[in-house]
């Protein structure tokens, strides 16, 4: 296993800490500690952890233990002044805090382009992917319940923090095939994999599903469940209960509460799944989405998630030009966002999208990184609560969080067709740590998978403009306006940005995108 930060490529195997093609002299016991603070980057260590561990419980000084620290430190370029990658937290310990990205494969390998997208390893807790369920109604109309059914099973586990989650938008990627379980579980690394079917009839609905242990092929579970769809909420709610049960007993029983999400009438929850289904980055899609949406709350006017979906697509006009009066569009989203939140104060997208908001049309950085942050805690599952969670520190002008976020993002979803905007925004973030040529490469990555997004090109044309590379940088903010003719920096930039990421905005004028 090799551990990438900074400019570092730390190989566990051969033992090795080379930085770019030299290898960096490094004492044994440097290196363990090194390793360890690695190994264990997403929790504080204490002073005993490293003791127990590196001089294997043995009587050590304080001095004895800041020395190697300081060498530790050292080494990587960090200084005990400046924190960058190893911080000490006082009376509690240390943390590596610098983003990592695991790869596999020979310390000479070529890295640039895959740099961004972690390894999928299994995560240290007990980790699952729904897949799409059949639909056996035999109408190819009701594909969109099957899917729904999906939606609240998957939304129920992510309210634990104790499981690891695979977002809808990845595990949907196999809808249709017929998969090796081995293999999904291998390529989305996790342990657990849910599959099962729907059908629908005569006001009645029957859930099947099997719980089935990646590793091995073994069956884990399997049950099946009936009812009306009058009590389809509740149907959704037993399923999720045993699923959750046969993963890790002692949840047995655990709450399972998205009453405050879910409608009085079957009909507004309908809408809203087709509005999903609708969603896109055109402004056809975005105005159907914004119709539905809008319908599922007259039917339903206290339905927190319509008011949150019609609020992301007035939000998306703004942040796409395609809004006629962009002031009003900002406030009705803002208006949404806090309906959605007074009906549900925990509601977890709601509270992201509002932060990300906060951020880019009000720059009240302090108050944005605050709700984006509580949502992540509220379910660290959800991966548009990271995603929007990196977008807020971006334009809150913290790069290397808004890296850890949407880091995070992409392991919730490796698989996710939406991942072009998340590249982009990796893109901008290393802009502003001024690592350009991985800001092109994730921009180049963004492109490939959906060539028609304009702001990979706005990020691509900036961090083509620091390096210097003039032609490319031309070519790239001439595809910016072929897809966005009336694109100007002044007038569509958002302040957070400008005030956030001005190394962003001095790109763009370099690259000579209209002012």
């Amino acid at each position: 296993m090799r551990y990438l930060f900074d400019d570092f490529a730390f190989d566990t195997v051969r033992r090795e800490l080379h930085r770019g093609a030299n290898v960096v002299s490094v004492a044994p016991q440097v290196f363990d500690l090194l390793d360890y603070l690695i190994r264990n980057r997403e929790r504080v260590v204490s002073k005993g952890d490293l003791i127990d561990a590196i001089w294997n419980g043995r009587s050590v000084s304080d001095a004895a233990l800041t020395t190697r620290l300081n060498v530790a430190r050292s080494v990587i370029g960090d200084t005990g002044e400046d924190q960058r990658l190893i911080k000490t937290l006082p009376r509690k310990g240390f943390r590596f805090v610098a983003p990592v990205v695991e790869a596999q494969g020979p310390a000479d390998a070529e890295t640039t382009d895959n740099s961004i997208m972690p390894a999928l390893t299994l995560p240290n807790k007990p980790s699952i992917a729904v897949l799409p369920f059949a639909n056996l109604s035999g109408d190819p109309e009701q594909d969109y319940f099957a899917d729904g059914m999906v939606d609240e099973i998957i939304t129920a586990l992510s309210r634990f923090k104790s499981l690891f989650v695979i977002a809808r938008n990845s595990s949907f990627t196999y809808k249709g095939r017929a998969v090796d379980i081995k293999l999904v579980g291998r390529e989305l690394g996790v342990r657990y994999v849910l599959e099962g079917s729907v059908r629908k009839a005569a006001g009645k609905v029957r859930v099947t599903g099997q719980l089935i242990d990646a590793m091995t092929g073994a069956n884990l579970w399997a049950d099946r469940f009936e009812g009306d769809l009058i009590d389809v909420f509740a149907l959704q709610d037993e399923v999720a209960v045993n699923v959750v049960s046969a993963i890790q007993p002692r949840l047995l029983q655990t709450e399972i509460d998205l009453a405050a999400r879910r409608p009085n009438n079957l009909s507004a929850y309908d809408l809203c799944l087709r509005a999903q289904h609708l969603q896109s980055w055109t402004r056809g899609g975005s105005d159907e989405s914004l119709r539905l949406a809008s319908r599922a709350l007259e039917i339903d006017p206290r339905y927190g998630f319509a008011a949150t979906l019609a609020a992301e697509c007035h939000i998306r006009n703004v942040r796409q030009g395609w809004a006629a009066d962009p002031k009003s569009e900002i406030a009705e989203g803002f208006r949404l966002l806090r309906f959605a939140l007074n009906i549900d104060g925990n509601a977890t997208l709601a509270l992201s999208m509002l932060g990300r908001a906060t951020a880019s049309f009000s720059a009240d950085f302090d108050t944005a990184v605050e709700m984006a942050d509580r949502a992540v805690a509220l379910n660290p599952n959800s991966f548009r609560a990271w995603e929007e969670r990196g977008w807020t520190h971006l334009t809150a002008g913290q790069p290397e969080e808004a890296i850890r976020s949407f880091g995070r993002r992409i392991r919730l979803s490796p698989f996710d067709p939406l991942l072009f905007a998340t590249f982009a925004g990796m893109s901008m973030a290393l802009i502003g740590l001024g690592r350009f040529d991985e800001a092109i490469s994730a921009a180049k990555k963004a492109a490939r998978q959906n060539p028609l997004f304009p702001f990979t090109y706005r990020c691509l044309a900036s961090a083509l403009a620091h390096r210097e590379r003039e032609v490319e940088a031309r070519q790239a903010v001439a595809s910016l306006l072929e897809l966005d003719p009336d694109f100007r920096i002044s007038k569509r930039v958002a302040p957070g940005e400008l005030l956030g990421l001005r190394s962003y905005i001095d790109g763009l004028r370099k690259a000579g995108v209209p002012e």
